[in-house]
């Protein structure tokens, strides 16, 4: 199995995620990305291990020859813009993003802050271990900086205008930011911009994540809900443990999914300029109905590879969770996105109720199916891929292989079929324009997987759900 997944490298420590990794990473980072010159940014999240392998970082960065400067607890968004802001050659994200409490892992940044290129990643993975540090009068030097997320605030701020918000009333806004980095960031953002109604939850920093689990997908913010219901407020902004990714629930309507997410975003972009918006395979139609609708143009990139696909006529780049803003940086950026639609409806005028409404919606599932070993996810997703025409149950007007396997039938709705590059787990994503239609979609995959499962004995441990019949 490839070292670097779909985002960094990730696993539990020690087993597979341990100093010594970490450390052969960055040195070989340090002479592969930077050439040994210039300056490394490291970051960490909350996780009980992240000190540690933060400086098991620097120091495989300093004794690549690059100056290091450690900025202490920050979510990833902030470790990217310090990289940018101060100009480095390269950063490390010590975090197993919204993986749980066990893992960690490292994501590696280059200049401006953008995520490494597949070919980089493969290029350090296949250099490991023959790499050698750098002369004794050549090591990098070691600072610390306690500056980093008011940086980063005072920048963000300066892309949002309050003398163009239209709306009188501001919003009430719940903040999740489920014991992690973002804790320290995103509610005093918020509350500088001018949002005084905030209400924080599980921000204060803990690696045991005791609030809940990391990944704030539906099930897991289910529990909240009635929080949210009972509170007053309007919504509820809900981050990963290093806030590249941000949920949205309204009073009212639940959990948003997060086609319309993108979708209000990609509407916003348009207003101003037309040019291309970056999606995953894994975006559904009500983006592409309003990219079209507004006079732009859809480009289909793999998970976790936006940055890969962006070019000078990207206006944005989204994949479910995640948002990247060129004009901002490009990274992917949780706490720039709530942000960006807390601004939303204060510029419109309108309630988030109102916003999300006024989107197209369309039926749509995501299943997880959850392996015991890696050999069997392989054989699921061969066996799951194998039979995806079948599954669809329509005539085939398009396929693509980018990432995984996606088809698309002629009455609208499609499949797609991925192994996760993080866990082990086969997603499975599905769309069709009648609830109807896609429980008969669901149920007939459900039924190829324990098939499967059964014929080639298969450790199928769970079966994770998200269904949306709206």
């Amino acid at each position: 199995m490839p070292l670097f997944g779909t985002a960094g490298a990730r696993g539990p420590f020690p087993e597979k995620v341990n100093p010594r990794l970490i450390y052969d990473i960055s040195l070989t980072a340090a002479k592969i990305i930077a050439g040994s010159k210039g300056s490394a940014v490291v970051g960490h999240d909350s996780r009980l291990t992240s000190p540690l392998l933060s400086l098991a970082a620097a120091s495989g960065f300093m004794a690549g020859g690059l100056d290091t400067i450690l900025i202490g607890i920050a979510p990833l968004p902030v470790i990217a813009h310090e990289v940018k802001r101060s100009r480095s050659s390269l950063g490390a994200s010590i975090s197993a993003s919204h993986n749980p409490p066990i893992d960690n892992g490292i994501k590696l940044l280059k200049k401006d802050g953008m995520e490494l290129f597949r070919s980089e990643e493969e290029s350090i993975e296949n250099n490991l271990g023959s790499v050698h540090e750098i002369s004794w009068d050549k090591v990098g030097s070691f600072t610390m900086e306690t500056y980093a997320v008011d940086s980063y605030i005072n920048d963000a701020l300066e892309f949002i205008d309050a003398n163009s918000w239209k709306r009188l009333e501001k919003p009430k806004v719940l903040v999740d930011c489920a014991n992690g980095a973002a804790s320290i960031v995103t509610p005093k953002l918020l509350r500088e911009a001018g949002i005084e109604k905030i209400v924080s939850i599980n921000c204060n920093l803990d690696g045991t994540f005791p609030g809940r689990l990391p990944e704030p997908r539906p099930d897991v913010m289910a529990s909240i809900q009635p929080m949210l219901e009972s509170s007053g407020a309007e919504m509820l902004l809900a981050h990963d443990g290093d806030a590249d990714r941000l949920a949205l629930l309204v009073r009212g309507l639940g959990f948003v999914k997060q086609d319309l997410v993108i979708a209000m975003l990609a509407r916003r972009k348009l207003m101003d300029k037309k040019g291309d918006i970056v999606v995953s395979v894994d975006v559904g139609y009500e983006v592409q109905q309003v990219v079209e609708k507004m006079g732009g143009r859809i480009v289909r990139a793999p998970l976790g590879r936006l940055h890969e696909y962006m070019t000078s006529n990207t206006l944005m780049a989204a994949e479910p969770w995640k948002l990247i803003d060129p004009a901002w940086g490009p990274w992917p950026d949780g706490i720039y996105q709530a942000l960006l639609i807390v601004d939303e409806t204060m510029r419109s005028g309108a309630s988030i109720n109102e916003l999300v409404l006024s989107l197209p919606s369309y039926p749509s599932a995501r299943l997880s199916f959850v392996v015991r070993e890696e050999r069997d996810k392989d054989l699921l997703y061969t066996g799951l891929s194998h039979h995806i025409e079948e599954a669809i149950g329509a005539k085939v007007v398009n396929l693509l292989t980018l990432d995984g396997v996606r088809v698309e039938g002629e009455d609208g709705s499609w499949i797609l079929v991925r192994k996760s590059g993080t866990e082990s787990k086969v997603r499975v994503y599905a769309q069709a324009t009648r609830p109807a239609r896609l429980k008969e979609i669901v149920d007939k995959i459900k039924s190829i997987a324990l098939s499967s499962a059964q014929e080639l004995n298969i450790g199928l441990a769970n079966i994770e759900e998200a269904i949306s019949m709206i």
